[in-house]
Parts: C-alpha cells; structure tokens; sequence
C-alpha cells in the first residue's frame, strides 16, 4: 500500500496552483541541481549535490545519468546504501490529478537495483536487496530480496520468506 498524503486542489488542477504547495525559487534549485547531476560523471560529486536538496543518499550509491528525482519533494527521497538506480530512472514523491494532489516518501533499500529507465512512484518502499528490472513502473511496495518488472511492476521472482 502506497503511503500517500492527499490535498484538495484550490480552483482548478493542482499544477496550475504549484507556487502555492512549494517555494518557486527551491523548485528552480532542485531543478538545477538534478539536471547538472544527470549529466555529471562524479558520483561521489552527484551525491553530495542530492544530499544538498535534501536526498538521503547512503554509502556507495551510484546514480546513473539522466536520472530525474521529484524536483518538488526531494527530501522524501531515502535511498539505501550501495544501491544503484539506473540511467534514465525517475523517482517522483509527487502526483497532480485533476481534483486533487499527493505526495508520499520514497524508501528505497540497502543493495537495491533500479533498472535503467524505470518510474518509482511516490508512497512506495522498496526493500532491501530487491532488483526492479530496466522498464518498470513501480507504483507499490517491492519486498525485499524480491524481483519485480514490468508496466506495472509485478513480482518475477521472490527470494523473501514471509
């Protein structure tokens, strides 16, 4: 189960109302910070950069180029150590609909893998040692150990005991 906040929206959609819900100028730095560090090289460069905006980033992670973390709530992104999150992923702890929006944290495990070009919705944990497979959608929790992939992610294999 996703651990989402829900807010009315004021007049109209939510995204027409977004300098209300988070200070335009930290949305201008968040912006700036993930784009610089989507083409930088440097991980341990990168990840004091995340840790600027408020990103959790353990020992060891490795973020891949291209990756889009929310530029609205990046301090409800936690990312365990030694994890990789791979080229082209997007971690967003956002969501605009038309009534309404939501935001929740992102948890993401000890030695977990994103797969290059997947989407970690917001209110999602993913456990320790799972593996997302490239391509995924991750819109719920993944237990740990476990791998999921897929539109939307779904459990391939669990090594995980319950």
């Amino acid at each position: 189960m996703r651990r989402l906040i829900e807010y009315a929206a004021y007049e109209r959609n939510p995204m027409w109302d977004w300098a209300k819900i988070k200070n335009p100028f930290r949305v201008a730095l968040n912006y700036l910070v993930v784009r610089i560090c989507g083409v930088m090289p440097s991980l341990a460069a990168k990840n004091a950069l995340y840790r600027s905006i408020g990103i959790k980033v353990g020992k060891n992670v490795s973020v891949g180029l291209e990756v889009t973390f929310d530029i609205f709530f990046p301090e409800l992104i936690e990312i365990g150590d030694n994890s990789v999150i791979g080229y082209g992923s997007t971690l967003l702890c956002h969501e605009f609909l038309t009534e309404k929006w939501k935001k929740g944290p992102i948890e993401i495990g000890a030695n977990v893998l994103v797969g290059a070009n997947s989407t970690v919705l917001a209110g999602v944990v993913i456990g320790d040692g799972a593996t997302v497979s490239a391509c995924s959608l991750v819109n719920r929790d993944v237990a740990s150990d476990a791998l999921v992939g897929g539109v939307p992610a779904q459990e391939i294999r669990s090594d995980h005991t319950t």
